[in-house]
């Protein structure tokens, strides 16, 4: 038993010799300071702060990356040349970093874009009249129905056309011809008479009266009793304010028809893309649902631009045959363009800060090197490179920002540097006096 004891005490005694014999090889350990470049969310490493808190987000306490650890969770082991990032094979494969190379485009493609059927503003027709009077019946008018041209919509009584269609039959009946007037009284009194006929026939109109019924009236030679709001083109009803037995002011709208054989597709452009939306320009627009698709052409860039989205609206124009574009409904449209050839690369390759745009070139296996570029057009998910690359060079496609990021941590270890002597020894002195 005293055996078992004296080998445990030499096993536990053998223990503490290696551990000290460990710190005193290693003195450094203990006492080395680690420079904290920064504290970041848990949770959000975007989010950073150069001192100690509580995360926004998530109310987690702030943790600090500190100088010898920036960017070691993408970081290849080799020491990296100045200006360059390296970055492994696995990697890369596993923070999702692809390449793709710089090509020579021909500049040929389509573009496309979202827009919305809208009806043509200047075959809408908003239906009112010149004075007062009250609705006696209405006849198949609700919202949504097809009309027809001249199709009664509504009958309606009103004292003020009785009036003027009494003076415009009056002006019929008249003869301009006396018996024994010479012909030159018979010219001026013909004329003097159309003029009054027209006068009172344009009344009518601006009171309301439609065409056919100041016809019907010429031709019966009656009053009327109701007077008709009637439909003035082939149509959709829009919108309806009507309804039997109300009274009706002056120049109120009751109906709001539109004609939709032809419509207008208005669709919003960003400006780098508004070049290839010339007046006059072909396009085909396509409805999503039903895949249909309608020849259109393009009849105006309108001039404001939307403060929220910054995109310029384009306005087509498209025959509607079947009305099958409705008014609201979403399609795409697309338009071919042709561009110069020249380079380019994927639109995620180019880093843009406002400034300035760059891209990573890959000048070895692993290693990455930030270059300023300059671009051109951008046609779908390819970006012109004016300068800055040559044909076959190898850049990062996706994961840039990751790439960006290892090198700015990279860069901001490199600048901070290792902790001095002065520095572990004025640490050592706050450690002692605190």
């Amino acid at each position: 038993m005293a055996k078992k004891s004296v080998g445990f005490l030499l096993f536990v005694a053998a223990l503490i010799g290696a551990f000290a014999l460990g710190y005193m090889r290693h003195p450094a350990t203990s006492n080395r300071v680690r420079r904290i470049l920064y504290y970041e969310d848990p949770m959000h490493p975007s989010y950073r702060s150069d001192k100690p808190g509580i995360a926004p987000d998530c109310g987690m306490e702030l943790v600090p990356v500190y100088a010898d650890e920036a960017g070691k969770p993408i970081a290849s082991g080799r020491e990296a040349a100045a200006g360059t990032t390296e970055i492994d094979a696995v990697s890369q494969q596993l923070y999702g970093i692809r390449l793709a190379k710089a090509e020579r485009d021909q500049g040929k493609g389509t573009i496309q874009v979202f827009a919305r059927v809208v009806p043509d503003e200047t075959r809408i027709y908003h239906l009112n009249f010149g004075t007062e009077g009250y609705v006696k019946e209405t006849h198949d008018d609700a919202i949504g129905n097809y009309v027809t041209k001249n199709q009664h919509l509504a009958a309606v009584y009103s004292p003020d056309f009785l009036a003027v269609a009494g003076g415009y039959l009056a002006a019929h009946e008249r003869d301009p011809v006396a018996p024994n007037a010479p012909s030159g009284n018979f010219v001026a009194n013909s004329s003097q008479e159309a003029a009054s006929v027209q006068a009172r026939a344009d009344r009518l109109r601006n009171l309301g009266m439609s065409d056919a019924q100041i016809d019907e009236i010429t031709r019966t030679r009656k009053l009327p009793e109701d007077i008709y709001m009637v439909s003035p083109t082939d149509g959709f009803i829009l919108t309806r304010n009507i309804s039997p037995g109300m009274r009706f002011e002056r120049d109120v709208d009751l109906y709001t028809i539109a004609d939709l054989s032809r419509v207008w597709i208005v669709a919003e452009v960003f400006g780098r893309d508004a070049q290839a939306f010339r007046p006059g320009t072909e396009a085909i627009a396509t409805v999503a649902d039903t895949g249909q698709s309608f020849r259109a052409k393009v009849s105006n860039v309108l001039p404001e631009v939307d403060p929220v989205t910054r995109t310029l609206k384009v306005r087509l124009e498209a025959d509607n045959p079947g009305y099958k574009l409705r008014p609201d409904m979403f399609v795409s449209v697309a338009v071919s363009v042709s561009l110069p050839s020249g380079i380019s690369v994927p639109a995620g390759a180019i880093l843009d800060s406002g400034l300035s745009k760059r891209v990573f070139v890959q000048t070895s296996e692993g290693s990455f090197e930030a270059r300023a570029v300059e671009t051109g057009w951008q046609l779908g998910d390819r970006v012109q490179i004016v300068k800055g690359l040559k044909e076959g060079e190898s850049v990062v496609s996706s994961g840039t920002f990751l790439v960006d990021s290892e090198s700015r941590l990279r860069a901001a270890g490199q600048a901070t540097g290792p902790p001095t002597e002065a520095s572990t020894m004025d640490h050592g002195m706050q450690h002692s006096m605190n």
